[in-house]
C-alpha cells in the first residue's frame, strides 16, 4: 500500500496518453497503463510502474489492469481515458456495425473503467478522472462522425456522473483537443487554427494534470477546449 498518488492510464501506449502518463510521473504519480500495443506495458515499467497488454474494450483486460493497480498500490487517485480511433465514412454510409464499434471505441471504453474505479475513489475518499474526448464534439464534423456522436454521449455521461459523484470528492471533465502533433499535419486544417499550429500531446498532457490536480478542485462535469481557438466545423 502507497499514500503517493497513483494514476491509472487507458490507452497510454502513444501519442496523448503516453505523453499523460510522462507528465504525471514527473509529478511524482505512481503509474498504471493499459494499451493493446506493448508499448503502454513497457513505457509503464519504463516508468517504474505497472502495465497490462489488453484493450479497453474488454472488461476482462480492464478489470485485469484496475485490480493489478490495487494489488500493486492500494489505491486509484486518477484516472485517464484516451481512445483509439473509430470507424470512418460518409454519415449514411455508416453501417450498424461501424456504429456499434464507434460506440466501443468512443464511449463504453470510458464507461467500463468508469464503473470499476469510481466506487475505489469513493471508498478511499476522492479521485478525479479525465477523458480525452475531441473539440469538435459539440460542432460535429464530417471527418470524425463516429467520434463526434459518440463524445456528444460522452459529454452527457460525464455530466450525469458529475451530478451524482461531486458530493462524494470524485470529479471528472473532458479534454476537448483540436488538432495535435500525434496526428500528421495538414496545411488546411492548420490554417483553420487561429493560433496557427497544431498542439502539442504535452500541451494536452499539461491540462490533464491540471484537471487532476488540487488547484482544479472545484471543477467537475466540464469539457474543456484544448484546440487553439478553433470554434467551428473543419
Amino acid at each position: 500500500m502507497t499514500e503517493q498518488k497513483v494514476a491509472l492510464i487507458m490507452g497510454g501506449g502513444s501519442g496523448m496518453g503516453a505523453a499523460a502518463a510522462r507528465k504525471l510521473e514527473q509529478e511524482g504519480y505512481r503509474i498504471a497503463i493499459l494499451s493493446s500495443s506493448g508499448k503502454g506495458e513497457a513505457l509503464a515499467k519504463e516508468l517504474g510502474g505497472v502495465g497490462v497488454t489488453g484493450s479497453n474494450q474488454s472488461i476482462k483486460d480492464v478489470k485485469q489492469v484496475v485490480d493489478l493497480t490495487m494489488e500493486t498500490w492500494g489505491r486509484i487517485d486518477a484516472l485517464i481515458n484516451s481512445a483509439g480511433h473509430g470507424p470512418r465514412a460518409p454519415v449514411l454510409d455508416i453501417s450498424d456495425e461501424d456504429w456499434h464499434q464507434g460506440m466501443e471505441v468512443y464511449f463504453l471504453s470510458a464507461v467500463r473503467s468508469i464503473r470499476l474505479v469510481a466506487p475505489i475513489m469513493e471508498s478511499q475518499g476522492g479521485g478525479a478522472i479525465v477523458n480525452i474526448s475531441t473539440t469538435w464534439a459539440f460542432e460535429p464534423s464530417d471527418v470524425f462522425p463516429t467520434s463526434v456522436v459518440f463524445r456528444a454521449g460522452l459529454a452527457g455521461f460525464t455530466k450525469l456522473f458529475a451530478d451524482a459523484y461531486a458530493a462524494k470528492n470524485v470529479r471528472m471533465n473532458n479534454v476537448l483537443p483540436g488538432w495535435i502533433d500525434s496526428l500528421p499535419e495538414v496545411d488546411e486544417r492548420r490554417e483553420g487554427v487561429p493560433m496557427a499550429r497544431y498542439g502539442t500531446v504535452e500541451e494536452i498532457a499539461d491540462t490533464v494534470t491540471f484537471l487532476l490536480s488540487e488547484g482544479a478542485g472545484y471543477i467537475t462535469g466540464q469539457n474543456i477546449r484544448v484546440d487553439g481557438g478553433v470554434s467551428h466545423s473543419i
